[in-house]
């Protein structure tokens, strides 16, 4: 009775969540507003000779031309009748970023092409904006959700164990009883707003490493990992998250210079130059990148499609052959919510971050094969025989040259403390 009393709690909870008057979505965001009259305009730095420590915070770099780069920066701003904003510097990829803002509403694309043509600048882009890439149904994934990954089995193999990985997206819940001591770093990369719990980065970091075994709500993928909550999203009212890329370049650089060994980036957009070199460089260090499909675009868009990237939908979302997208679990999926509450979600932000997990997981058994691993997952062979989902059991098999799942033998030598509730 009492189980029965719980579940009618929360569907009237969802009910009154979806029941928001329409215009409560459709408020303005003046952050998005804003960004639509900004610029960011690249100068390069100086060859690098040093890395930022642990302690880096994303301040301007002490190299003696941090305050001649500043002079060019607002000659170059004066010369095209911009403000100078902000500065931000991106030493994984060489430059330091200006954010320019045009007062008097001209557009954008002229700026940037005025821009292109001086000979001061790497080069100058817009501010992109982009979205987490959720299901829009709350109401829907109260059905159970279908796909089970054998996480007791793989949990006996691996857990992540000291993995570090990067949850790029809207703030996170450090106190949430499934998160509580899983948060090794939080950052905020929002401007003008304080670092706050949010939904959509919440359920993002539950999928990917919420505590298993502690007698409440859900395990994660992989609960070993130290999370990083880096928020570079935030959110308006019941529109999806939004970020834009300059918070997204600044995340992914401090994840960068911090050691991160994966990066979950649960959102879409467009292609944009700044995070295109930003995620060349990570990759180019051997960093994992997982990024949701837009189900709305044949090849998943940005970053999902970007070479190197693994990319990630949900079975059922169309995205036709060739691709070379990997399929995980994305519509019913239990998570954390803020205010240690729980809630069901879908969406291929959540696929994503059930193959940032399980990349975590092959991390741990073997470090240096992780994306050739994933990558074998988008083979049409692999989504015939799973009913299009990626087979988590015959990836880890795979990296820790043992049967994981169903096998006699792993869990007669399974240590108690690994297993699930």
């Amino acid at each position: 009775m009492n189980r029965l009393l719980a579940c009618v709690t929360l569907i009237a909870a969802l009910l009154g969540l979806a029941g928001r008057p329409a215009h409560a979505q459709d408020h303005a965001d003046p952050l998005a507003q804003a960004a639509r009259r900004q610029v960011l305009v690249m100068l390069r730095l100086p060859a690098q000779h040093f890395r930022p420590d642990a302690s880096y915070g994303g301040g301007y770099l002490k190299d003696g031309g941090s305050a001649a780069r500043r002079r060019v920066a607002s000659d170059i701003a004066a010369a095209h009748g911009l403000r100078l904003l902000d500065s931000w510097p991106m030493p994984a990829i060489g430059v330091d970023c200006f954010v320019m803002e045009e007062p008097d509403d001209a557009p954008i694309e002229r700026v940037v092409a005025a821009l292109a043509h001086d000979a001061r600048v790497a080069w100058a882009q817009p501010l992109a904006d982009f979205q987490a890439q959720d299901g829009g149904d709350p109401l829907y994934p109260l059905q159970p959700a279908g796909h089970d990954w054998h996480l007791t089995d793989l949990h006996r193999v691996s857990t992540g164990r000291n993995v570090s990985v990067a949850v790029i997206d809207s703030g996170v819940d450090a106190d949430h009883p499934d998160l509580a001591g899983r948060i090794k770093v939080r950052r905020n990369f929002v401007d003008d707003t304080g670092d706050v719990a949010e939904v959509h980065g919440t359920a993002v970091a539950g999928i990917i490493g919420a505590l298993a075994g502690n007698g409440a709500g859900i395990a994660g993928v992989a609960p070993g990992v130290k999370l990083m909550a880096l928020r570079a999203c935030w959110e308006t009212g019941a529109r999806p998250a939004r970020c834009n890329s300059l918070t997204l370049g600044k995340a992914i650089n401090y994840a960068l210079e911090n050691g991160a060994r994966i990066i979950n980036l649960s959102l879409a957009g467009p292609a944009d130059r700044l995070l295109q070199a930003l995620l060349q460089a990570a990759l180019a260090r051997g960093v994992i990148v997982v990024a949701a499909a837009d189900p709305r675009l044949p090849d998943g868009g940005f970053p999902a499609a970007l070479p190197g990237v693994i990319g990630v939908a949900r079975p059922g979302d169309h995205h036709p052959a060739p691709s070379t997208l990997v399929y995980a679990p994305g519509t019913d999926i239990p998570t954390c919510a803020p205010g240690r509450r729980w809630h069901m979600v879908s969406g291929s932000s959540y696929a994503a971050a059930h193959v940032a997990g399980l990349a975590a997981l092959l991390a741990e058994r073997q470090p240096g094969t992780v994306a050739q691993t994933l990558r074998r997952q988008a083979d049409g062979a692999v989504a015939a025989r799973t009913g299009g989902n990626i087979d988590a059991c015959a990836a880890l098999s795979r990296a820790a040259d043992t049967c994981v799942c169903l096998c006699t033998s792993t869990v007669a030598t399974a240590p108690s403390s690994s297993r699930l509730r």
